[in-house]
């Protein structure tokens, strides 16, 4: 079993998306973007797979242990924070709008402008006429 392979199963059992490790390498103070770590996640023999190092992994599952035990100075339980992140999960699925965090508030949102064209009695081109590029018979 490769590095990749402990790495996919740990995102798929712990339904982690991409920014969400990236936030747990952050707390090791390990930075990698969403396209590094895509690399890891595809097939073998895709062209722009990657091997996953020793040193990405260890990172990872240190991070992860911040992030469901918390640091000594800040404790949490790890259940609770698993509790919590499965009811995120079932709430996205049943589709409640109440679940997601938009930074702004709904009443914050301006109501969108309809323009209707106005009705006027002349046409708005006047008389022209349109050969659309071709040639006047004379």
């Amino acid at each position: 079993m490769t590095n990749n392979d402990i790495f996919k199963k740990l995102r798929v059992a712990l339904q982690l998306r991409d920014d969400e490790i990236v936030d747990i390498l952050q707390l090791v103070d390990f930075r990698i973007s969403k396209a590094e770590l895509g690399a890891f996640f595809r097939a073998e023999d895709h062209p722009n797979y990657m091997e996953c190092g020793d040193q990405i992994l260890r990172n990872f599952l240190n991070g992860l242990v911040i992030h469901l035990r918390g640091t000594k100075e800040n404790p949490k339980n790890p259940k609770e924070v698993l509790a919590k992140k499965k009811e995120e999960s079932k709430l996205k699925m049943t589709g409640d709008k109440s679940a997601k965090t938009d930074k702004k508030a709904s009443s914050d949102k301006r109501p969108t402008k309809k323009f209707a064209p106005k009705k006027t009695d002349k046409p708005s081109l006047g008389k022209i006429k349109f050969n659309n590029g071709k040639k006047k018979k004379d």
